[in-house]
C-alpha cells in the first residue's frame, strides 16, 4: 500500500443471528485531505466492543446504526498526520472515534484526549483507563453505590468492563464475586485481580455455586450478560439491590425470544417486592464524571491498585474474526487490534 491510500471493513451485510466473515468488507480508498478545522489521522489501535453488534442492526438503538457500506464503528488511538486545527499538532495521539480503518479526517472539535506516550500504556486509553473503565466506574458510582461489607457480583468479570467493577467494588470495601467462563479466565479472576470468589458459569450447579458463594445475598449486580446468569441472580437480590444494567451480550445474536415460560411477571414482582432499583444505563449518562475518572483510575493503576489484560489482534484485516469469537467469549481481555 502506498503512502496515499488507505484501508478500511465497512459492512457489507447486516447479520442475522451471529455475525459471519461476509458480513464485513475490507476495501481501500484515497487517504483524503483535510479542510479547515478537521485533522488527518493515521490510527494506531482500534478498540473492539460488544456494543458494536447492535450497531449493526438496522433497529431503533441509543446510537444511529451503521449503514452497509459504511466504515464500522470504534474508538481509535491515533496519531495526527496533518492538522489544520489550533489544538492539534502532527505527531500527537490522541483518544478518536474514527473507525475501523487505518486512516480517517475528523472534526479536530471531536478528538477526545490527547495521550502522553511516556506515562501509561497508550492503549489503555481504549480499555481500563477509556471507555469501559469508565463505563464500570460510572455505573458503579451512580448505580450500583457498594457500601463497605455488601456483597457485588459481577458477569463477564474477566472482560473489561467487568474486571473494573470488580476492583472498584473491593476499593469501595465490599465483598466482589465475579463470575466468567471457562477454568483460566475464573482463575485470572480470582488470583490475579483479587475479587474474593470466581465461578464458572458453564458449570453444571452454577446456580448453587453462586448461592453458597453469597450466603448474605446479592446487595449489586452489575449485568453485563443476562441469559441463565440472571436467572441465577434474581432469586438471591436483598431488599433494596442495586442493578446497573451495563449490557445483554448473551442475547445479541438473538433472532427470536428466549425459549420457555414468560419470566416478566417474575422479575417485575421481585422489583415491586424487594424494591429493586434496575437501571440501563450507557456510559455518556454520566460524562460530567469523566474528568475525575481519568484522574482517580490513572492513580489507580500507577499504584498497581487496579490491573488488566489485554487481549492483542495484529492487523487490521484480522478484525471481523477477532470481533465474531469476541462475541462468542472467545477473547481473555480487553480485545484491540493493533494497526502499526
Amino acid at each position: 500500500m502506498s503512502d496515499s491510500t488507505a484501508t478500511r471493513i465497512v459492512l457489507a451485510a447486516r447479520p442475522t443471528g451471529a455475525p459471519t466473515p461476509d458480513d464485513f468488507r475490507v476495501e481501500t480508498f484515497q487517504v483524503p485531505a483535510p479542510r479547515n478545522g478537521q485533522v488527518l489521522l493515521r490510527n494506531r489501535w482500534l478498540s473492539l466492543d460488544p456494543y458494536m453488534r447492535g450497531r449493526m442492526n438496522a433497529g431503533r438503538s441509543y446510537a444511529a446504526p451503521v449503514e452497509i457500506g459504511e466504515v464500522m464503528d470504534g474508538g481509535t488511538i491515533s496519531e495526527v498526520v496533518q492538522s489544520l486545527h489550533p489544538a492539534w499538532s502532527p505527531g500527537d495521539l490522541v483518544l478518536a472515534h474514527a473507525g475501523w480503518q487505518t486512516h480517517a479526517v475528523v472534526d479536530g472539535e471531536s478528538l477526545r484526549r490527547k495521550l502522553d506516550p511516556a506515562g501509561l500504556p497508550v492503549q489503555t486509553a481504549l480499555g481500563v483507563h477509556g471507555m469501559p473503565g469508565f463505563t464500570a466506574y460510572a455505573g458503579l458510582h451512580e448505580i450500583g453505590k457498594p457500601q463497605h461489607g455488601e456483597t457485588v457480583v459481577v458477569a463477564a468479570a474477566s472482560g473489561p468492563v467487568g474486571a473494573t467493577v470488580g476492583q472498584i467494588a473491593k476499593l469501595h470495601g465490599a465483598r466482589a464475586v465475579g463470575i466468567a467462563g471457562g477454568p483460566d479466565k475464573v482463575a485470572h479472576v480470582r488470583d490475579d485481580l483479587g475479587f474474593d470468589v470466581a465461578l464458572d458459569h458453564r458449570a453444571d450447579d452454577f446456580a448453587e455455586q453462586l448461592a453458597a458463594a453469597c450466603p448474605d445475598g446479592i446487595d449489586v449486580y452489575f449485568e453485563n450478560v443476562g441469559g441463565k446468569v440472571f436467572d441465577a441472580v434474581l432469586p438471591l437480590l436483598n431488599d433494596f439491590a442495586r442493578i446497573p444494567v451495563c449490557g445483554l451480550v448473551a442475547h445479541y445474536n438473538d433472532t427470536a425470544p428466549p425459549a420457555g415460560p414468560d419470566r416478566v411477571p417474575q422479575l417485575m414482582g421481585a422489583i415491586l417486592s424487594r424494591h429493586l432499583t434496575v437501571r440501563g444505563f450507557i456510559q455518556r449518562d454520566f460524562i460530567a464524571l469523566y474528568p475525575e475518572f481519568v484522574r482517580e483510575m490513572g492513580q489507580w493503576l500507577r499504584d498497581g491498585r487496579v490491573r488488566y489484560r489485554e487481549d492483542v489482534v495484529e492487523g487490521l484485516e484480522n478484525a471481523p474474526e477477532a470481533f465474531i469469537g469476541m462475541l462468542a467469549g472467545r477473547n481473555f481481555g480487553k480485545l484491540l487490534v493493533k494497526l502499526d
